[in-house]
């Protein structure tokens, strides 16, 4: 983040004359001997006591190290102060602004930028006329929004404050620092250009100039390499859904002569979600694919499977070693049967293991849900392939 730039000041107003001043003392000096002669006369007993000298002390507006929290009860004299400095009646429309950019730009200094906003922001509703004054108000509230990273608003303070004072070089390189975090790069380059056609020297101008440049060429590049990689996904995308049609693979939920989209390509399963089917550029379809296990209540789940390799492959692929939940080596790829569901005619299909995924995704009775394919693998003539058989009109549950 950039250094708080040192707050632009505006000359104070003129001080009073020494007749105002005495004139002025003679006036408080008889107001306090009035209140005083009023006082009843009694002993006085109101006194700090010593263990709470330090306390009292703090309160006082002469002596506080602090200004009071939200709520807490004001020192007479410290709200007669206030009202001094924030009473319209007391103060013009200018001195108003002053005194609220006063307050703006303590905020800024101790990098409390939300009340510097508010402050600079009850500066700008006091009207002043003094178009220096406001453009000021305007830079410095401009200043406190770009260190919130609030570049548009921050933008659009700067372009104010120019508008009221075009020469104004801290708004017009405030604006140029907006421009370039909001990727307006031409917009930045012209108000480096303006500033070092004046200050050929200004470093921080120089600098940013230079970045814009660099950043720009930058962004361009992504851009570019964005919309080839687009452009690469909707041939990838055409060429699979060309070669979805060309085999006759249906969708459970699509009806006829409805187009395959990318919603209905996409995985259902977590661990599939982000490999949809997907033509090579052979033609050749891989799929994502979810192996149900109903004895163990668990899945393998398998990417990108091709639809070139048998199922037998597959269960040797998966199969050929014992799994650490099947110690037994129960799934044994020489005892094992497979099955996908049917759920339109609410049937199960047992599978030719010798064929393809190409073959079996292309039989009748083949419905692809979910984008992607489902099969059960059970050992042959066990008591969990004659319930699962037994129970094909329930909906099957696994744990994934």
């Amino acid at each position: 983040m950039p250094e708080i730039e040192e707050i632009e000041e505006i000359k104070p107003k003129a001080t009073m004359t020494d007749a105002e001043r005495l004139e002025l003392a003679a006036k408080l000096d008889k107001d306090l001997d009035d209140f005083i002669a009023g006082l009843e006369r009694k002993r006085y007993t109101d006194g700090w006591p010593e263990d709470r000298w330090q306390e009292e002390m703090d309160k006082h507006p002469f002596f506080m190290k602090k200004a009071p929290l939200p709520g807490e009860d004001l020192h007479p004299l410290y709200e007669g102060m206030q009202q001094l400095k924030y009473d319209p009646t007391e103060n013009t429309a200018e001195e108003l602004a002053l005194n609220y950019k006063e307050d703006g730009n303590w905020y800024m200094k101790h990098k409390k930028f939300r009340m510097a906003i508010l402050g600079f922001t009850e500066g700008l509703k006091a009207k002043s006329v003094n178009d220096e004054v406001n453009a000021i108000l305007y830079n410095n509230r401009s200043a406190a929004q770009f260190f919130l990273k609030n570049y548009r608003t921050s933008l659009e303070d700067a372009e104010k404050a120019l508008r009221l004072k075009p020469d104004y070089a801290k708004a017009k390189f405030r604006a140029a620092q907006c421009n370039f975090y909001l990727n307006r790069f031409e917009a930045c380059q012209d108000h480096c250009r303006d500033i070092l056609e004046k200050d050929p020297e200004n470093a921080p101008a120089n600098e940013l100039l230079m970045k814009c440049k660099t950043t720009k060429q930058e962004v361009q590049r992504n851009e570019r390499k964005r919309m080839m990689e687009g452009k690469k996904k909707e041939k990838e995308f055409k060429r699979t859904v060309d070669e979805l049609n060309r085999r006759g693979i249906q969708f459970l939920h699509l009806k006829p002569n409805r187009e395959i989209t990318s919603e209905v390509l996409k995985p259902g399963y977590l661990p599939l979600a982000d490999h949809p089917v997907k033509a090579d550029n052979n033609g050749v379809l891989h799929w994502p694919t979810a192996f149900l296990l109903p004895q163990f209540s668990i899945s393998d789940f398998q990417q990108q499977l091709s639809e070139e390799v048998t199922m037998e492959d597959c269960l040797y692929s998966m199969f050929s070693e014992p799994a650490d939940y099947d110690p037994e080596h129960i799934y044994n790829p020489t005892n094992l049967n497979v099955y996908y569901e049917n759920k339109k005619a609410g049937k199960v299909h047992k599978i030719d293991i010798t064929k393809t995924i190409r073959n079996i995704t292309q039989e009748q009775g083949f419905f692809i849900e979910n984008g992607s394919l489902d099969f059960s693998i059970l050992p042959k003539n066990s008591r969990f392939e004659e319930e699962f058989l037994a129970e094909v009109r329930r909906p099957l549950q696994y744990v994934y």
